[in-house]
């Protein structure tokens, strides 16, 4: 087994223990269906990258045979060049500039055409994963809307709920465990799209991939200063409690 790569198998696996953590600790919350449709999508996402990986022998073929023709074209050019140009030097100067003219605009178009294939390959390869990456992007922000109503100051007390507040049956220790449950949602996300960076190491993917990962990133770091309030609120409450069995 190598430590140096992600492995779609272990993620998958990750993911789904968490499934069945979020369900034993909260059966009827919503989050547990997100982190469903994150296993769903972990499980697309390791027969699509893999896929990617694997080359397209198909195509190939078809590329070396376009290769092959353009470079026996640009070969029958020179040589067809070569013929008019010899009989005529020394007489028509015109016209020899004007034939060399003419192969170097084929040679050009030529040299286009085979650059154009050869990074055929890579070029839909990076379509397919770009539309691919969009679901993560998306499914980061489900994960964050499931969070954001998760505020540690109501449920601390500081401040009377109204009708429009939304309800709040946690305690601390499973708002905290709903909001880490959230932020190991968000890295596992962006480990999923990192297995595309990794099969697919183009300059274009890899850009998204880190836009992702700064996404999650950021959104988790938003739920980890819920968390930090909630610890701290317990730590001085614990403070206050010595101070006074002190006194």
């Amino acid at each position: 087994m190598s430590y140096r790569a992600l492995s779609a198998v272990q993620i998958i696996n990750t993911i789904s223990r968490l499934e069945r953590r979020i369900g034993e600790r909260f059966p009827d919350a919503g989050l547990r269906k997100v982190c469903a449709d994150l296993l769903a999508l972990a499980q697309d996402t390791q027969r699509k990258a893999e896929q990617i990986a694997q080359p397209n022998r198909a195509l190939r073929v078809v590329i070396v045979a376009a290769v092959g023709g353009g470079l026996v074209g640009l070969v029958y050019v020179a040589l067809t060049a070569a013929r008019v140009i010899h009989p005529q030097m020394g007489n028509e100067v015109f016209s020899i500039f004007a034939g060399i003219d003419a192969a170097m605009n084929v040679a050009v178009l030529v040299g286009a055409a085979l650059l154009f294939a050869v990074t055929l390959e890579d070029r839909i390869k990076r379509r397919r994963s770009l539309r691919d990456l969009v679901a993560f992007r998306s499914i980061a922000h489900v994960i964050d809307m499931h969070q954001l109503t998760k505020d540690p100051g109501t449920l601390l007390g500081r401040g009377r709920a109204t009708a429009a507040s939304p309800e709040r049956t946690m305690s601390k220790y499973e708002l905290t465990r709903y909001l880490d449950y959230c932020s190991e949602m968000l890295a596992l996300t962006g480990k999923l799209a990192a297995l595309y960076a990794q099969h697919l190491p183009d300059p274009v993917v890899i850009d998204v991939v880190n836009d992702i990962e700064d996404l999650t990133a950021n959104f988790s770091r938003k739920i980890w200063q819920k968390i930090s309030i909630l610890e701290s609120y317990d730590a001085a409450a614990a403070r206050s409690a010595a101070a006074a069995d002190a006194t």
